[in-house]
């Protein structure tokens, strides 16, 4: 089971990756695998996985940091990117992300239905869970700019 739950959070991780490159040509080549709580910031879009294991995936970001993806995303300037702006690019991320991991698992475990992307604003918040429950959670970075992805299975 660990192996597949490895796995899984390569799988996220790598779909995260290309979905920003492939937006703002910003490549995060840093990854680090996170032990413990998820780390929430600012913003966090979110999507349920629903499937036989089931699932919930997390992006989050400081705001000003989905502010700069979002400018070279859309070419707006950093100046002119609005709150909602940040919002739609960071639920487009969780929709891009969670759309190409779902084509990339072959597992029949984690054949997801997926749900509309929402986001959650606010800071310092936790995720309780059953003990059973897996976390998976990665550090994704690039210079000054870092996003955190959380699944919870």
């Amino acid at each position: 089971m660990m192996k597949t739950i490895e796995n899984l959070g390569n799988v996220f991780s790598s779909a995260l990756m290309e979905a920003i490159a492939t937006t703002t040509s910003v490549h995060l080549d840093g990854v680090s695998s996170e032990a413990g709580d998820a780390c929430f910031y600012e913003l966090t879009g979110v999507m349920s996985l629903c499937s036989k294991k089931g699932g919930i995936l997390f992006i989050t970001a400081k705001e000003s940091d989905i502010r700069i993806l979002c400018s070279y995303m859309t070419g707006i300037s950093l100046e002119e990117v609005t709150k909602e702006d940040a919002e739609d690019t960071l639920c487009e991320f969780v929709n891009m992300t969670a759309g190409s991991a779902k084509l990339r698992l072959s597992d029949p475990d984690y054949m997801f239905t997926l749900s509309t992307p929402f986001i959650i604003k606010g800071q310092n918040m936790t995720v309780a869970t059953k003990s059973k429950t897996h976390v998976i959670s990665r550090v994704l970075w690039s210079g000054e700019i870092s996003v955190n992805l959380t699944i919870i299975c």
